[in-house]
């Protein structure tokens, strides 16, 4: 089995293991990665995934000697969207059309290039080795950015530089991934899994209701106007405040969280 789940507490690490292919996506792998994300949503006792590739590689991109066999008439119909806005089929590496309700975290070791950098964008959060690297290879190749890349790029990083990255398919290390805002945090080599998994712990401690309400209304608020954003926000927020926020008040009010404190909450 190329794709399993590995459970501490309530977070979930869902590992791809194809590492003789660099983790290079086949068929198999991305519907496995779909149900192991789906099953990770629906999971009441689940509250924050990382998403890791095993074997030194987070993807290598899809696995284009599966690509080279597809069908030359109509390649890719069964990753057509339906027209009637119904729900969407999974993306051709997998989770990347998913709109989970909980955080995912990317933890990035080796290459994340072509789809596989795709897929460590459609994270909410990316923790990245100090030798790992994006890139878009497949610009080599004539395979377009299809799981989302031409989306998520420019909002990560900006239009210019997201058309020098794309546009050029060059190799984007680390560092300059962290500089120019593609990663949140960089780690030691061979490290990533074990800061993501941390980061992850540190999340779920909160109180989840309104982790995933402000994760939410981030990005219904994205292209909206400062008043259409705000709206969004209040109407995804606003029930928070009864659920999760009164109770943490008195927590607070009975001495919990003084001055920062983020340890005893």
């Amino acid at each position: 089995m190329s794709v399993r789940i590995e459970k501490s507490g309530s977070v979930w690490t869902v590992i791809h293991s194809r590492f003789e292919a660099r983790n290079a996506m086949d068929p198999k792998s991305a519907d496995d990665l779909v149900a192991a994300f789906e099953q990770f949503d629906a999971e009441p006792s689940a509250d924050v995934a990382v998403f890791w590739g095993e074997g030194g590689a987070f993807c290598a991109g899809w696995d284009l000697k599966s690509v080279s066999s597809l069908d030359q008439a109509n390649p890719v119909k069964a990753l057509d969207f339906p027209g009637d806005g119904g729900k969407a089929p999974r993306g051709p590496l997998g989770p990347s059309r998913l709109e989970l309700s909980k955080p995912v975290i990317a933890a990035v070791e080796g290459p994340a290039v072509a789809g596989g950098m795709e897929l460590a964008m459609w994270a909410d959060v990316r923790v990245m080795a100090e030798s790992a690297y994006f890139g878009v290879y497949c610009r080599r190749w004539g395979v377009p950015l299809i799981d989302g890349g031409t989306v998520r790029l420019p909002r990560l990083v900006g239009m210019g530089k997201a058309m020098d990255i794309i546009l050029t398919g060059r190799k984007v290390t680390a560092e300059e991934s962290y500089r120019i805002g593609l990663c949140e945090r960089v780690v030691p080599h061979g490290k990533a899994r074990e800061a993501a998994e941390a980061m992850a712990q540190e999340i779920a401690r909160f109180p989840q209701a309104c982790v995933r309400s402000d994760r939410l209304s981030a990005y219904r608020a994205w292209g909206k106007s400062v008043r259409a954003g705000l709206e969004s926000e209040w109407e995804t927020s606003a029930g928070i405040v009864k659920a999760e926020g009164m109770a943490g008040a008195t927590r607070f009010a009975q001495g919990k969280g003084r001055h920062g404190d983020f340890r005893d909450i």
